[in-house]
């Protein structure tokens, strides 16, 4: 009788020969590297089917699958989301925040272009492109209206962009303004005559270490940089004139940098009323259906972010920049 079922059993001639315990070793032998092997295969198996499914979730995380958009042509208000600072290269840059604005504008069935901003502010020239290209859009679809929408704030260069708006809605605790610009950075001359540590810096231009924070503040350049903030400053406060026009009721404090609550706004002109995306899509344009057309991150940008890249790239752009103006 066999008493390990799924094994051979010998013979009596094979177990009786010389050589016949050999031949059962080995049949048992095979048996066990057999069922091994099919052991190896069956977690193979599964450690495969484990990856794709983690592979699985990350790309149903991190994919745009079009969502919103699956029905454009049918009348709607088309929403760009401009949440963040403005920057080359970040969320809310020129390039993203346009080509955004493009695709909204292309689109037969948009009956009105809702431009929703929640911004501190950032590049005077990103926001200069935007307003530009804002500008241009109404110009070449005249019977599509943009509005803007301000959720918490809308301050700086968020300002810049949106007063070129055909109308401005904020809530009435809305933050607004901030119609200035700035350059800052830091000085360290003092701590290095404390620690006794020696600047040696070498120029070809005697502007090239223009501010350079481990050597004294030079009077000239200090006036030079205020020059150039004048000027930004000046541009801005034409931008806000002419897009606000007759609406904006001038104070001696209106471009002093100061902020000013959305009901405040709207009493200086710098905004026209008071709404949500909801609302002025429903009472103002029209058109309930609402439709993103904010540019998403792609696979690669995303995946990057979550695994922390962009840390190292911001340090290495805080390096390089330690000076740098802002509409703010």
């Amino acid at each position: 009788m066999n008493e390990n079922p799924g094994q051979p059993t010998p013979d009596r001639e094979t177990a009786g020969s010389p050589n016949g315990w050999e031949r059962s070793v080995i049949e048992k032998l095979s048996f066990e590297a057999l069922k091994e092997q099919k052991a190896r295969r069956r977690w193979g198996i599964f450690f495969k089917l484990l990856a794709f499914t983690y592979l699985f979730g990350v790309l149903m995380t991190v994919v745009d699958w079009g969502g919103d958009r699956d029905a454009v042509g049918i009348k709607h208000t088309a929403v760009v989301r401009m949440i963040g600072t403005i920057e080359a290269g970040g969320d809310v840059s020129a390039d993203k925040i346009n080509s955004a604005l493009r695709l909204a504008f292309e689109d037969k069935g948009t009956a009105g272009v809702v431009l929703q901003i929640n911004s501190p502010g950032g590049s005077p020239v990103q926001s200069g492109i935007i307003n530009d290209e804002v500008h241009r859009l109404r110009t070449k679809y005249p019977d599509i209206p943009l509005y803007v929408v301000v959720d918490d704030l809308c301050a700086s260069g968020g300002y810049y962009v949106a007063a070129a708006a055909d109308k401005i809605y904020v809530n009435k605790a809305s933050l607004v303004g901030s119609i200035g610009v700035i350059m800052n950075g830091f000085g360290f001359t003092g701590t290095m005559d404390k620690l006794g540590v020696e600047r040696r810096m070498i120029t070809a231009g005697e502007n090239k270490g223009f501010l350079d924070p481990f050597s004294p503040l030079n009077q000239k350049q200090k006036e030079h940089a205020q020059t150039l903030l004048n000027d930004i400053h000046q541009q801005f406060i034409e931008v806000v004139r002419s897009g606000r026009g007759k609406r904006l009721k001038e104070t001696p404090e209106m471009f002093s940098g100061l902020i000013w609550t959305g009901e405040q706004s709207v009493q200086l002109g710098l905004a026209d009323g008071y709404g949500s995306v909801d609302s002025v899509a429903r009472d103002v344009i029209k058109a309930d259906k609402i439709i993103d057309y904010s540019v998403k991150e792609n696979i690669a940008e995303r995946v990057a972010k979550k695994l922390g890249a962009d840390v190292g790239m911001g340090f290495w752009q805080g390096v390089g920049t330690t000076f740098s103006s802002r509409v703010e």
